[in-house]
C-alpha cells in the first residue's frame, strides 16, 4: 500500500466513524475499490468534475454516506444517479438492499455497471432511461432518491408513478431547498428534514424526506 493509498483509507475511516457509521472491513474494501474505479474512469470519461482521491471521498462517498441512516426501505431507486452516486455507496453499505441506479447518460451507465462487475455487486441494477421513460416494477420501490439531479418539484413529479404504496422521496439538497417547497405537487409534503453533517466538507447538505398526504398512495 502506498503512502497516498494509506491517506485515503484513513480519510473514509475517520469520515465514516464522524458519521457513527460502523462499516465491516469488506465494505469499506469496497467503497475504496469503488473509488479507485472512480478516479480511474474520471480521467477517460470525465464522469464528475472532482478530480483528487482526497476530495472524492469526503464529496462522494461520505455525502453519500451521511444519509444511510435515514434509508430503510428493502428497495431503492436512485434518480439521476450519474456514475453512481449515493446509490452505489448506499448498496455497498447495505447488502440486503436492492438498489436500481436510473440516468440517461450512456458513459456514466457503463461506468455504473464496469464497477458492479468489479465490486461483485448482486444488488444493484444499473439502468439507462430517462426517468419519465422508466417503468419499473409493478409494485413501486420503497425509496427514491436523488442527489441533485433536479428542483423538488420536478424530482417528485417525474418520478411519482414509480414510489409504492406508502414510500418516500429522499432528496439531497443544499441550503436553498426551503425555496423549492412551493413547487411540489398539493399531495406530497416534506415529513422531515435533516442537516446533513458531511466530514471535510464545509458547506451545508440537507436530506429532506417527502411522502404523499392523499390516501391513495403509490401504485395500486
Amino acid at each position: 500500500m502506498t503512502r497516498d493509498d494509506h491517506q485515503l483509507r484513513e480519510r473514509l475511516e475517520r469520515g465514516l466513524n464522524d458519521l457513527g457509521i460502523e462499516a465491516f472491513p469488506a465494505r469499506r474494501e469496497g467503497l475504496l475499490t469503488l473509488l479507485a474505479l472512480l478516479h480511474k474512469w474520471n480521467r477517460a470519461y470525465n464522469l464528475t468534475a472532482v478530480r483528487a482521491p482526497e476530495e472524492m471521498v469526503s464529496r462522494h462517498l461520505l455525502d453519500s454516506a451521511a444519509v444511510a441512516p435515514f434509508v430503510t426501505g428493502s428497495t431503492l431507486l436512485d434518480v439521476g444517479a450519474g456514475p453512481g452516486l449515493p446509490g452505489l455507496v448506499l448498496a455497498i453499505l447495505e447488502p440486503e438492499r436492492r438498489v436500481t441506479l436510473l440516468d440517461s447518460n450512456g458513459k456514466k451507465v457503463r461506468f455504473q455497471r464496469q464497477a458492479v462487475m468489479e465490486l461483485g455487486l448482486t444488488n444493484v441494477t444499473p439502468v439507462q432511461a430517462r426517468v419519465e421513460a422508466f417503468e419499473g416494477p409493478q409494485e413501486g420501490y420503497c425509496e427514491v432518491i436523488s442527489r441533485a439531479f433536479a428542483s423538488l418539484g420536478d424530482f417528485v413529479s417525474l418520478s411519482a408513478d414509480l414510489v409504492a404504496n406508502g414510500g418516500r422521496w429522499l432528496a439531497m439538497k443544499g441550503p436553498t431547498v426551503d425555496d423549492e417547497l412551493s413547487g411540489l405537487p398539493e399531495n406530497v409534503a416534506p415529513v422531515a428534514r435533516h442537516e446533513l453533517r458531511v466530514p471535510f466538507e464545509s458547506g451545508q447538505r440537507r436530506l429532506v424526506i417527502l411522502e404523499r398526504t392523499d390516501s391513495t398512495q403509490g401504485r395500486p
